[in-house]
């Protein structure tokens, strides 16, 4: 079911993409304008966290993630799926499945090391044993650590304002 959902916000997100890029004007409109927007805060946000000579290769999978993951949300937040019956399980956002947010917090961290490796080389390794060799271990658990937590918070967020939502 959560399938069904993650291809509902797609379709919306290949809909807004196609209306805000649709006959783009110099001075924008409309959707151009909302899309512009979002596009700018992506930007901004690329760019304060990756510096100005490394962000822009970055901006579509910033882009694409922020866009996903903002319009699951919403789509749980906003749309009432509770009351569309199944035969078996239900409608929720996407983000309120374990399993999304892992895959989410996966791709970001292949991502890291893809990003640390192709601008450092293996010289990206030294971080592991700075500033003394003694962190070794404890780097290596952090990175593995890491997307856990980040699937565990996205997840958990969700699912406290699904059950907010339901309780109130």
């Amino acid at each position: 079911q959560v399938l069904v959902v993650i291809w509902f916000v797609i379709l919306l997100l290949l809909i807004f993409s196609f209306l805000g890029t649709r006959g783009a004007d110099r001075i924008p409109h409309s959707w151009q304008n909302f899309m512009e927007s979002a596009l700018d805060f992506v930007v901004d946000i690329a760019k304060n966290q990756l510096g100005e000579s490394f962000y822009r290769e970055w901006i579509p999978f910033i882009g694409t993630l922020f866009l996903f993951i903002f319009g699951c949300n919403w789509a749980g937040a906003v749309i009432p799926w509770k009351l569309i019956q199944l035969p078996e399980g239900e409608f929720a956002a996407p983000t309120n499945d374990i399993n999304t947010t892992v895959a989410l917090a996966l791709l970001t961290s292949f991502s890291y090391f893809y990003a640390g490796l192709s601008k450092k080389g293996l010289g990206y390794f030294k971080r592991y044993v700075n500033p003394i060799p003694l962190l070794l271990p404890i780097n290596i658990l952090e990175d593995f650590t890491k997307p856990l937590s980040l699937s565990f918070r996205l997840f958990g967020n969700v699912l406290a304002d699904e059950l907010t939502v339901t309780v109130l």
